[in-house]
């Protein structure tokens, strides 16, 4: 056991001898538990129990520029307790660029819970980094019908914001409507800050470290404006271009850039 990972189950059973780690936390509505974690305490590729690899280029429904590689370790591998995805300037496939995009669907997947990932963003304009969530089951329907949930977005041409967004059927942002909140900022390439979800039956709460900026009210209608009562697995990529990362063009100068992340966490009651 690597020491930061020793560390954290110490902290978590108050420093009695080691059953296994079994943090809990106050998310607002009620004490939860640890129930899945990456602390990237080993070195590597991600681990293949928690996480596959989505894999392409087709541009991805935004015009991305970069294709997705597997197993791949330029491109995504954990080494002195971080994960680091890179995105790189070559030619792979047809595309300009390389990088990852790693997913926890059939390996973690939760309804309701407060999700943690702490992370180093990458910098540069082009680069469009993030922290998501998408059905695992989809059972309203494609997207937008089933819902995602935006942790963290990050586009190099704005480096001091970052942006909470969800999608549904009723509000996203291919008719105008999506509902998501900003927040600011001036180290988020130079310090690892936690980007929080708590989500219940209610509402769902996005924080950067402890401030809260958005905030998303179950309206107790139907799907289409709530389809987050189903299960939901993690997505962490960095992207170069595309309809938003490439709004302002592509630095070509910048790369390569990295996305560095310390753990993801998952606490449930």
């Amino acid at each position: 056991m690597e020491l930061k990972h020793l560390i954290f189950c110490l902290i978590a059973i108050g420093l009695f001898p080691l059953t296994g780690c079994t943090q809990k936390k106050d998310i607002g509505d009620g004490e939860a538990k640890l129930v899945w974690s990456d602390e990237f305490d080993y070195h590597g590729l991600p681990d293949s129990t928690k996480w596959s690899y989505a894999t392409g280029g087709d541009g991805w429904g935004n015009n991305e520029k970069q294709f997705y590689t597997e197993k791949r370790m330029q491109n995504a591998n954990v080494e002195n307790g971080l994960l680091t995805i890179t995105a790189i300037k070559e030619n792979f496939h047809g595309a300009a660029y390389t990088s990852a995009r790693l997913v926890s669907r059939g390996k973690g997947d939760w309804k309701y819970g407060r999700m943690e990932v702490k992370a180093r963003l990458p910098k540069g304009r082009g680069i469009w980094p993030a922290l998501w969530m998408m059905p695992t089951d989809s059972k309203y329907g494609d997207w937008p019908a089933s819902g995602e949930i935006d942790m963290m977005e990050f586009v190099g041409y704005l480096p001091d914001s970052v942006f909470a967004t969800v999608h549904t059927s009723a509000y996203n942002h291919s008719i105008g409507t999506q509902k998501g909140g900003r927040t600011f900022r001036k180290d988020l390439s130079n310090t690892f800050h936690v980007y929080k979800l708590d989500w219940n039956e209610n509402e769902i709460k996005m924080f950067v470290d402890d401030e809260l900026y958005f905030t998303f009210v179950n309206e107790k209608k139907t799907s289409r404006e709530w389809p987050f009562d189903q299960r939901f697995h993690f997505i962490l990529n960095v992207a170069v271009g595309g309809n938003w990362g490439g709004t302002m063009g592509i630095d070509e100068s910048i790369f390569p850039q990295s996305m560095q992340v310390d753990y993801v966490r998952v606490y449930q009651k």
